[in-house]
């Protein structure tokens, strides 16, 4: 292995064997939606550098059973038009697709599907019940299943075996400058205290509204300004991290928080709400708070803690157990686990063998 890149060390540490793998997702980026998910592609690309092949089958299903029909008979062409050994759902509404199951099926739960969609009062909406109760018929059927959290599995019926495997960083894409070269770099002031909300502020899950409110509160005693993460690329999200003085998350419920563990490797301090996994990420990282309620005032009382000190916090150190590479790795071992319990696993390899590098950009879905 001496004089070979990282990325095809990486390859070759890993690829004892060639799976070929379709991912079903509801969630990947298009040209309408290019900043959908990007958790999602990372996770495609690092499959693929280790030298899995990956092709993605995407579709938006919208709450609207005509949508998910068509996915159903596309993927019925695409399972017969190309050869694969497993189909990796990501999100339990994708999960719902490849029935009737003629391929291993390994299913990733996110939050919302397997916990049951929350409306505004904090109670699971009819549609999120089905939801629920459907993703409680896959897991009980898949071959394996994977909560991004620990909360999640108790939402997961207790005779299914399920492997926790929370979505991983790339340290490579963290910007290495501080906190002054960033706003310079995003035109925002250098003396005002910056609150950051990474999401939708239309989805109701988040509760934008919570935030702003909280902010309001905030500026009765400290003025503080609130920075909206959306609509942007992950890139740009990274720089606003490493700009701002602190990060809220306000959501009525999530699965593993992506932007949480984004902020931590960027030393961001963070103030949230009891959701997912944030109590475990933030435990022990001094400058961080997780809100003992739902209350603006309780959260504007944290957040003033955190900017009235002013200070970074070690995070990064406290998410090196994310590295996208180990993550890739337990994926992995998940797809080999399920191939040797199948007993049709067709023996196909990549046609040139190479691993995926991060210079190409990845495959968009079948559907965009």
């Amino acid at each position: 292995m001496i004089g070979l890149s990282p990325a095809v060390k990486f390859a070759e540490l890993h690829m004892v064997e060639t799976v070929r793998v379709l991912m079903l997702t509801s969630e990947w980026p298009t040209p309408e939606h290019p900043h959908y998910a990007p958790y999602l592609v990372r996770q495609v690309e690092f499959l693929r550098r280790a030298g899995i092949f990956v092709e993605v089958f995407s579709f938006r299903g919208a709450r609207k059973p005509g949508n998910y029909l068509k996915a159903w008979r596309r993927l019925r062409r695409t399972l017969k038009e190309g050869k694969y050994d497993l189909i990796h759902a990501q999100f339990g509404q994708s999960s719902l697709l490849p029935w009737p199951k003629r391929l291993p099926l390994v299913v990733t739960f996110h939050g919302c599907d397997i916990q049951g969609v929350k409306g505004p009062d904090g109670n699971a909406t009819l549609a999120g019940q089905i939801l629920q109760k459907l993703c409680q018929f896959v897991a009980r059927k898949a071959d394996g299943v994977i909560t991004v959290s620990e909360r999640l599995r108790k939402f997961v019926p207790a005779s299914v075996p399920v492997s926790v495997i929370p979505l991983g960083l790339d340290f490579d894409l963290i910007p290495k400058i501080t906190s002054g070269e960033a706003r310079a770099r995003l035109g925002l002031p250098p003396d005002e205290r910056l609150v950051l909300f990474v999401g939708n502020p239309e989805e109701t899950v988040k509760r934008f509204s919570l935030a702003r409110q909280s902010v309001g509160i905030l500026n009765e005693t400290l003025p503080a300004r609130l920075i909206v993460g959306w609509k942007r690329s992950n890139e740009e999200i990274l720089l606003l991290m490493k700009a701002c003085d602190v990060l809220v998350l306000t959501s009525i419920q999530e699965g593993s928080p992506t932007v949480v563990k984004e902020a931590l490797a960027c030393n961001l301090p963070v103030v949230s709400l009891d959701v997912g996994d944030v109590a475990e990420r933030l435990s022990g990282i001094a400058g961080c708070e997780v809100c003992s309620d739902d209350q603006p005032h309780t959260i504007a009382a944290s957040l003033k803690r955190i900017l009235i000190s002013g200070e970074r916090v070690n995070g990064r150190e406290a998410v090196q157990d994310l590295d996208e590479r180990l993550i890739t790795a337990r994926v992995i071992n998940i797809y080999r686990s399920v191939m040797r319990k199948s007993p049709s696993r067709s023996q196909v390899t990549i046609s040139d063998g190479q691993p995926y590098e991060s210079s190409q950009p990845p495959k968009l879905g079948l559907d965009h």
